[in-house]
């Protein structure tokens, strides 16, 4: 692995030349702060992309966790979508960030990480 694809690069938040769109994604994500949330499609614009798709799929292949936040990504209207230790353990986890809910869905006004 070079330098330009190294974990810490990745779970930093560095952008490199080089990176697969999957490191990018990792990227972007691990500059999510505790207490916050961005949406994939957020995530997406931050690398030049409408691709919110493959942003939750290059999520799902996600080697860096908990580093690497992918629990603070959530739908475009605030709902939980897809974590690999389920959605009670996700909402859990943000709860105990401080993130707060409207029903089912998290607030996105309050608690929306901008790039």
């Amino acid at each position: 692995m070079t330098t330009m694809q190294a974990p810490s690069d990745i779970t930093t938040g560095r952008l490199r030349a080089g990176m697969t769109f999957d490191q990018k994604v990792w990227a972007v994500t691990a500059r999510i702060p505790c207490g916050c949330v961005a949406t994939y499609g957020d995530i997406a614009a931050a690398l030049g992309t409408r691709g919110y798709r493959a942003v939750g799929a290059a999520l799902n292949r996600n080697p860096h966790a908990p580093r690497v936040p992918c629990h603070r990504v959530v739908g475009s209207s605030g709902e939980l979508t897809g974590y690999a230790g389920g959605l009670d353990k996700k909402r859990a986890m943000l709860r105990q960030e401080g993130i707060a809910f409207t029903g089912a869905k998290v607030d996105l006004a309050r608690h929306r990480f901008r790039f």
